[in-house]
């Protein structure tokens, strides 16, 4: 049963492993990009391409700003979520306790009982 979980667990973190490699390169590249729009030399461009480039620093903001609440919304359902599964796990704590108290008191009559 045993290297069942470990299995199970182990397969869990390789798929976590490669989701967040992936989210690392997809952040990598698009931060790459973003940076040399902004790196660009603005004084040596004409008229057109500094309204275009403004446009797109426009639109980079707010993707970033959308991406953020939307971050920010996810961290807050992850904290309540977090604190919901810690008020289940003190909540079932009891059940936990009477099954520990069943099984000391049933292996202490089988080992030292005698009929």
């Amino acid at each position: 049963m045993r290297q069942i979980v470990d299995q199970i667990i182990n397969l869990l973190q390789q798929g976590i492993t490669a989701i967040f490699k992936f989210v690392e390169l997809i952040w990598r590249w698009s931060f790459g990009q973003i940076i040399s729009t902004f790196q660009s030399d603005w004084q040596s461009l004409p008229v057109w391409k500094i309204a275009v480039l403004a446009i797109v620093v426009v639109a980079i903001v707010y993707v970033l700003y959308r991406a953020a609440i939307e971050l920010w919304s996810a961290a807050e359902q992850i904290l309540k979520a977090f604190v919901g599964l810690l008020m289940v796990l003190v909540s079932i704590l009891p059940y936990v306790l009477v099954a520990g108290l069943i099984a000391a008191a049933g292996g202490y009559v089988i080992q030292h009982v005698n009929f």
